[in-house]
């Protein structure tokens, strides 16, 4: 593994004891438009203006926190009113920082340039003040210059103070505005300003902006150490810088990539690889043995699931565009076993292990017990691994060679002439072909006479098969699964219904257990296996809301009968409770 070290001596402020330590965010604060680093557009931009003199007098800087907003709103002051070491100089987007006004702006004393922070000064009493000192002249330098930081923290009313100023400032005044909530700016401000968007800086710009650094400070770095801080750092310079200041007060030798996982809380690069591979391979207890011994050295639950995402994604990455690998930034340890595991796993496998990710992320950032929750994560994606996708279970329908972990019924043609069809699925994840027409009756009697039963196609046992949900729910109620039974009425929207299969969308309040449940009644006490899927599929309405309509509709055509409409005349405050069949009398 090569090193980052210099030969230089080490400049910090421990040389000497009358200047204070400063941390490397602020030592290494650029202090030109050319220091800055992964903002290429916004330098092309404003040393165009500088040169052309198309200077906006009003500037709106966003971005994340530590891309340089604020540095930016400082380099901007220094060009304006830089005036050279010879006191002639014009604009420019390079300050000579040994000036007057340089000198005064780098050190927070300059009396024209007033910085603002809106987080603590949000009231519209704060910007009449500032309002007021619009229009008095600079004191000494070219411009006056209001820095307002986080400015979306501004109140409505502040916001419309400021309006008619920011429209029609006067010639010597330039306004630049930072925040991190773009959105929350009223677009009557952003109309009047001139947007940069600063972006995250990648990790290869980091990492080389950190190189520097490092060489300057005379400490030791691994190079894998040095890309795990601009990995973790996010796009941010300053999270990055303080990331590797405290990295290097860690050791006093060499830091080391062992150092930097303890100090960021993350997992060991080769252990989330074998974690993906168990899980991959379907060894749920391998993979939760070294998940135990990733959290017993401290690594984070939720960084855990976070690298094997990333692992994912870069496994994704090589089977689309296998010239990756050639990459020589990349690490070898990702180039080896990203190689040898892409070849195994194909590209289903991959975008539904990435989604289980996805979701079991946010599961372990929620949970009560993130170690819990990501042991859970682990565990169906071990299952997950062993099941065949619905391109596979097709293959096999065709060849008439099931797969294990599948389960086909065939079930005998029904109403309307229908052939034979096959189905297969689990409790989780509907059936790939398409469902018979479901036959739901919607009498709206709230006990129908249920059908006869079937008996058994094939099995040869005397156990029932019900031809419909009608007769279904009344062999429940006859075995008295009272529970199940008011649960069926209540929260199942039928979308289709075969001997063997039951396709259907749990009603909002239904029990998280509802198809699990019925699919053991249904293999204890009807003659074949059954499948019964849930779908997001529309589907009929519940039992119970299609014999609510009845009775309503029922009880609307009562109350329009001339009989009853004088009843109802008659006795004031009369309702109708009920409604039957009228009995007639057989000759």
């Amino acid at each position: 593994m090569s090193d980052i070290e210099t030969t230089d001596p080490v400049k910090t402020s421990l040389d000497s004891d009358s200047i204070p330590y400063q941390v490397l965010a602020r030592k290494y604060r650029p202090s030109t438009f050319s220091g800055l680093i992964g903002q290429e557009v916004l330098v092309r931009t404003l040393t165009n203006a500088f040169k052309t003199g198309r200077l906006a007098h009003a500037f709106i800087l966003t971005g994340v926190r530590g891309v340089g907003k604020t540095t930016t709103a400082r380099i901007i002051a220094r060009a304006l009113n830089c005036i050279g070491p010879d006191g002639a100089g014009e604009p420019t987007t390079e300050p000579c920082g040994e000036c007057e006004h340089c000198k005064a702006i780098a050190e927070d004393r300059h009396v024209d340039i007033l910085e603002m922070d809106a987080a603590s000064r949000t009231g519209v009493d704060d910007i009449r003040e500032l309002i007021d000192g619009v229009r008095y002249r600079p004191t000494s330098a070219r411009y006056k210059v209001y820095i307002i930081d986080e400015v979306h923290m501004l109140s409505k009313n502040a916001f419309n103070a400021l309006l008619k100023t920011l429209e029609e400032p006067p010639e010597h005044v330039k306004f630049i505005f930072a925040t991190t909530e773009i959105r929350k700016v009223p677009v009557t401000v952003l109309s009047r300003c001139q947007r940069f968007d600063l972006r995250r800086v990648d990790i290869q710009t980091l990492e080389g902006h950190f190189l520097g650094i490092v060489g300057e400070e005379g400490a030791k770095l691994s190079l894998i150490a040095l890309h795990l801080i601009a990995r973790a750092a996010d796009g941010s310079v300053r999270d990055g810088l303080s990331l590797l200041d405290q990295a290097i007060s860690r050791a006093e030798n060499e830091v080391t990539e062992e150092q930097i996982r303890d100090m960021l809380g993350l997992a060991d690069r080769v252990q989330s690889f074998d974690v993906l591979e168990a899980v991959m391979a379907g060894d749920s207890s391998g993979a939760l043995g070294m998940f135990e011994r990733m959290f017993a050295k401290g690594a984070d639950p939720a960084a855990i699931v976070e690298d094997l995402l990333e692992i994912v994604h870069w496994l994704t990455r090589v089977k689309v565009v296998p010239s990756v690998l050639d990459d020589s930034t990349v690490p070898e340890i990702e180039r080896v076993r990203g190689k040898e595991i892409e070849a195994k796993l194909s590209m289903p496998a991959l975008s539904r292990t990435w989604q289980m990710l996805l979701k079991g992320l946010g599961e372990v950032r929620l949970a009560p017990s993130a170690r819990q929750a990501a042991e859970m994560v682990l565990v169906r994606l071990a299952y997950t691994a062993t099941l065949p996708t619905p391109e596979e279970a097709l293959k096999s329908l065709e060849s008439d060679v099931p797969s294990q972990p599948a389960t086909v019924v065939q079930a005998a043609p029904s109403g309307g002439g229908a052939g034979p069809l096959a189905r297969t699925g689990t409790d989780d994840a509907p059936s790939p072909l398409p469902a018979a027409e479901p036959t739901l009756n919607s009498d709206p009697d709230p006990r129908p006479e249920p059908p006869p039963l079937e008996p058994p196609q094939a099995s040869g046992t005397t156990k029932p098969m019900p031809p419909s949900f009608e007769a279904l729910l009344a062999l429940i109620d006859d075995k008295r699964e009272g529970v199940l039974l008011t649960n069926l009425l209540d929260f199942v929207h039928l979308v289709s219904f075969d001997l063997g299969c039951i396709e259907f969308r749990p009603a909002k309040g239904a029990p998280s257990g509802l198809a699990g449940q019925l699919t053991d009644f249904l293999n204890a006490h009807t003659a074949e296996r059954w499948i019964v899927t849930v779908t997001q599929e529309p589907g009929q309405p519940t039992l119970t809301e299609q014999r609510a309509h009845g009775q309503a509709d029922l009880e609307a055509e009562a109350a329009r009968h001339p009989f009853v409409k004088q009843v109802l005349d008659a006795f004031p405050g009369a309702e109708i409770k009920d409604v039957g069949p009228v009995e007639t009398e057989k000759d």
